[in-house]
């Protein structure tokens, strides 16, 4: 009896070690032992060559940066316009390795990313961040260091997928050729993968397509009305009768709705382009011969700036909206920003005051 009572004594006590020893485990404290310090830029002057784009441009190295504990470090590399950091931009994520490397173009990318000017000789400046990934008190700032660059002037950064329409119910037909200046976009929608277009169809059948002159990314009737399908085989959306029509697609969800709309009335001569972006001039857009309400211009030179859209050379009617690229224009509404000197294709529909506008390549 004895032995048993230390024998059971005995492996209660093992037991509660043994929990107090994992509990112990648990408990892991890990603590900064040194940031990140950005020790090398392989370049302190950059001139950047639009001739030679894929050619090696710079080189960042970093020491390590070290805990109390093993773990796996992450980084990644921000650039600014400030060397205060007032807003930062990240030039890479989440990179294991303590250096990298960039291209001529990834350079001047990042110069256009943190508005710096073309053709000018300006600052970027750079730090590391460190973190673990598991633990976001764990981010550690380095030191900032800069450069010397001037970059050329390139098209913008424009991130956004288009959406055009193809097929005898509207403008551009079924020809299908990257230089068929009549393929419309729909307008994009602040929700990704979502559009909308309302103008003239005419009585026949019309898919989207996301690249001109590429069937791959094609959209058209699925297994229902109101279903997409994105395989070759998709069959055309029909329109029955001539008329005007709201046209919303959710490539996402792969629906879209068709429905008809009043006829609108009022048209105009004239609709142009104004503001500093165009040099206090009217640049005017042309008509287009399928749809009265439909607006564009090819290849126009425009400048960083504002602009708005105006009726017949007069301020009485006018759209405008503070948003870049593309949305909807109101009535006497702000100025249109763009952020990039280029060329831009130039869509309006002055019925919606949708707008769109697409850097060329």
């Amino acid at each position: 009896m004895k032995n048993n009572i230390l024998k059971h004594f005995f492996l209660a006590t093992v037991t509660i070690l043994g929990l107090s020893s994992c509990e112990d485990r648990e408990i892991i404290t890990i603590e900064n032992q040194s940031a990140p310090i950005v020790m090398d830029l392989s370049a302190q002057n950059l001139v950047l060559d639009s001739n030679f784009p894929a050619n090696p441009a710079l080189t960042i190295n970093w020491d390590a940066a070290t805990f109390t504990v093993p773990v796996e470090v992450k980084y990644q590399v921000e650039i600014s316009a400030s060397e205060t950091f007032t807003d930062p931009q990240v030039l890479v994520v989440s990179t294991l390795e303590t250096f990298k490397s960039f291209t001529t173009l990834e350079m001047n990318n990042a110069a256009k990313l943190i508005g710096l000017v073309p053709d000018v000789v300006q600052k970027m400046y750079f730090r590391v961040s460190s973190f673990t990934g598991t633990n976001s008190d764990l981010l550690q700032k380095s030191n900032v260091t800069s450069l010397s660059v001037k970059p050329y002037l390139a098209r913008p950064i424009y991130t956004y997928t288009d959406l055009y329409l193809i097929g005898d119910a509207t403008a551009g037909g079924w020809d299908n050729f990257a230089t068929n200046g009549n393929l419309l976009p729909m307008l994009k929608k602040s929700e990704a993968g979502k559009y909308e277009f309302t103008g003239l169809f005419k009585a026949g059948g019309f898919k989207m397509i996301k690249v001109k002159g590429d069937w791959t990314a094609q959209f058209g009737l699925g297994s229902a009305t109101g279903v997409l399908s994105t395989d070759g085989g998709s069959g055309d959306i029909k329109v029955l009768t001539e008329g005007y029509y709201k046209l919303t697609v959710d490539t996402a969800n792969l629906t879209y709705t068709f429905v008809p709309v009043t006829n609108p009335g009022t048209t105009y001569e004239k609709i142009s382009m104004i503001g500093t972006s165009t040099d206090g001039a009217d640049v005017q857009l042309t008509k287009s011969t399928f749809d009265a309400h439909l607006w564009m211009a090819k290849k126009i030179s425009m400048k960083t700036g504002v602009f708005k859209f105006r009726a017949n050379n007069a301020w009485d009617v006018n759209w405008g909206t503070n948003s870049e690229y593309f949305g909807v224009g109101v009535a006497g509404g702000a100025d249109i920003p763009l952020s990039a000197e280029w060329t831009y294709d130039v869509y309006f529909n002055d019925v919606t005051g949708n707008y769109t506008l697409i850097p060329t390549e």
